[in-house]
């Protein structure tokens, strides 16, 4: 999101009233999003400690992370990713809708972390290609304001990515493996401290962040924690 273009979207924010993005509504709460449709959104309380795999009951490991332990400490996703979260979400990433990427951002804020705060935050970087063609890096426009909300120190060009990869949305678990392995590089100039964590947007297989984690681990960074706005379930549940 450029400058102009963010100064644009907030001129409008004086001008125009708060109205739900997702049924047309009166906005609530100093967001274009009604309270009938914030309710529905899909809050993800009863989840894997470890990975944040939505479950019927909490636990700090699912059967997932007990056959396969993920190369992270722990992981927050306050979301399920569902509807109507989902909607948003889209129309956010694939849209370039800034308003509803202002209403991600502040439901994101106003949710309590559950886990430790670490030293800094990290965002899974774009291949420059595709960063090109989006405009924007969805991630990096997430943690300006949660970093900030948070009083956490965030970088975004400590991880580079390599290689342009396939979407993701289009592989199955095993291929998103193969598709992101060695796509990912530390920046050497850059010291990190010995607690960090990772955010995305979206976090489905988690295949993307643990390819991160392992080159942040072999770099010798002794915690590293996984965020993500929204965790989907799992397919087979």
């Amino acid at each position: 999101m450029d400058a102009l273009t963010r100064t644009w979207w907030q001129l409008q924010r004086f001008v125009l009233p708060w109205r739900c993005l997702l049924c047309g509504a009166a906005g609530d709460h100093g967001i274009d999003l009604c309270a009938d449709c914030a309710a529905e959104l899909p809050r993800n309380r009863s989840c894997c400690a470890r990975c944040a795999l939505p479950l019927a009951t909490p636990a700090a490991m699912c059967g997932e992370c007990l056959r396969s332990a993920p190369p992270w400490g722990a992981a927050w996703a306050p979301f399920r990713y569902g509807w109507p979260l989902d909607r948003l979400e889209s129309r956010y990433k694939f849209g370039s809708d800034l308003a509803a990427g202002h209403v991600l951002s502040t439901l994101w804020r106003r949710e309590p972390c559950p886990i430790d705060l670490p030293k800094l935050l990290l965002t899974v970087p774009l291949h420059r290609s595709r960063l090109r063609r989006r405009g924007f890096n969805q991630a990096l426009e997430l943690v300006r304001p949660l970093a900030r909300e948070l009083g956490v120190p965030w970088r975004h060009d400590a991880l580079q990515r390599l290689r342009r990869t396939d979407a993701q949305t289009e592989l199955d678990a095993i291929s998103r493996r193969r598709n992101v392995r060695g796509a990912f590089a530390l920046h050497s100039t850059i010291e990190l401290p010995p607690h960090v964590a990772i955010l995305d947007d979206v976090m489905t297989t988690g295949a993307t962040l643990a390819e991160c984690a392992r080159v942040l681990k072999r770099a010798g960074v002794q915690r590293v924690d996984v965020w993500a706005l929204a965790r989907a379930p799992s397919p087979r549940g």
